[in-house]
């Protein structure tokens, strides 16, 4: 030890000068890669101008490349709590786990729905926009409120593809909306960091003629979908005559489509809304294939009094399971058919088996 001593001693005040000139780089380069890091890496939240091709400008959220990782404990929790604790067969489904960045069932999605166009199609179209989302957030304050474990997060559903009571020019008996519209929910949803639904209602036409169109949107990470089974016309009645299906093939058509959004721009899982009120509107529930791209709500969208939508629920969602479930609340029907003046409360909902993840405002 002392002979090495010995050897190295002459060295030290070079060796140190070569050690503290080390250090400064080190700080420089360090100090840089942070500033950096601050002005120049933003997170996905944040949006690049770009032109589309109609030369318009749209924002285009970057994708944050920073890893995410999922907390499978606290899912399992979320998943024990939404069923009270008391697990069956039936709930929670059994499924793979999904990709990090999943929105359930870590939050509760509380959701306005309908059309600009219609006042009569839903609340988006019935207030003001100011109007409309100051009163989203009431709601939203509400169930926070009511559940602290799940917090609510807002969403615009809007009715992107309309079933008509008409054929149109192509005989489909459904109007798509211009893409204006989309872009006003968009930016309407960024004033209170809410998420946004593409709902679709195809009438005579098909979710493959549908859905590719809106890939600009569903593309984005805050963008996901909804399918209507009630105007899914394929025995083609009128919509609004008959109330229409999908089969498990087209659910499993629509869920592929989005998982393969998810992988192709590293998207996180999006969420896949099926509405629902009767048995015969979804069939071959069984073979309903579940992804770790995608989540899907079976949201019972009937109205009247609670009992009424309790059974529903129970008959449509609850008894014939597919992942998560959703419950919809109308303002003016629910009261309409029923002796309430008032809506079903956050915390009567709170008691269904399983507890909604998705809540609907119509």
């Amino acid at each position: 030890m002392d002979n090495n001593k010995r050897k190295t001693l002459s060295w030290v005040p070079i060796r140190n000068k070569i050690f503290l000139g080390l250090i400064f780089v080190c700080v420089v380069f360090t100090t840089c890669k942070r500033s950096h890091g601050k002005n120049g890496n933003k997170s996905s939240k944040d949006s690049v101008v770009k032109k589309d091709s109609s030369n318009k400008l749209t924002n285009t959220p970057k994708i944050n490349t920073t890893p995410l990782v999922l907390d499978t404990a606290l899912y399992n929790s979320r998943l024990l709590y939404l069923v009270q604790g008391k697990p069956t067969e039936k709930w929670p489904v059994k499924t793979a786990y999904p990709l990090p960045g999943a929105i359930l069932p870590f939050k509760r999605i509380v959701a306005y729905y309908g059309n600009y166009y219609s006042a009569r199609m839903g609340i988006l179209g019935e207030l003001s926009p100011d109007e409309m989302l100051n009163k989203l957030q009431g709601e939203v304050k509400k169930w926070n409120a009511a559940d602290s474990l799940m917090p609510a997060l807002p969403a615009l559903h809007y009715i992107v593809v309309s079933a008509q009571h008409i054929p149109g020019k192509n005989n489909k008996y459904r109007l798509r909306m211009p893409f204006t519209q989309i872009d006003k929910t968009l930016a309407l949803a960024k004033k209170i960091d809410a998420i946004v639904f593409l709902d679709v209602q195809v009438g005579w036409s098909t979710l493959q003629q549908e859905i590719p169109l809106l890939e600009t949107y569903l593309k984005l990470p805050n963008v996901h979908l909804a399918i209507d089974p009630e105007f899914s016309m394929k025995e083609k009645k009128r919509p609004g005559s008959k109330i229409g299906t999908y089969d498990a093939s087209d659910i499993n058509y629509v869920s592929n489509y989005l998982a393969q959004l998810v992988r192709k721009y590293n998207l996180p899982p999006k969420v896949l809304a099926v509405h629902r009120f009767t048995k015969g509107m979804l069939t071959n529930y069984k073979q309903i294939i579940t992804r770790p791209e995608v989540q899907i709500v079976i949201n019972m969208d009937g109205f009247g009094f609670p009992a009424k939508k309790i059974s529903s629920y129970k008959l449509a969602v609850v008894n014939e399971p597919v992942q998560f479930s959703g419950f919809k609340l109308f303002y003016k029907n629910d009261i309409t058919y029923s002796d309430r003046k008032s809506l079903m409360r956050p915390d009567e909902i709170l008691k269904l088996y399983p507890i909604p993840v998705y809540i609907q405002y119509q």
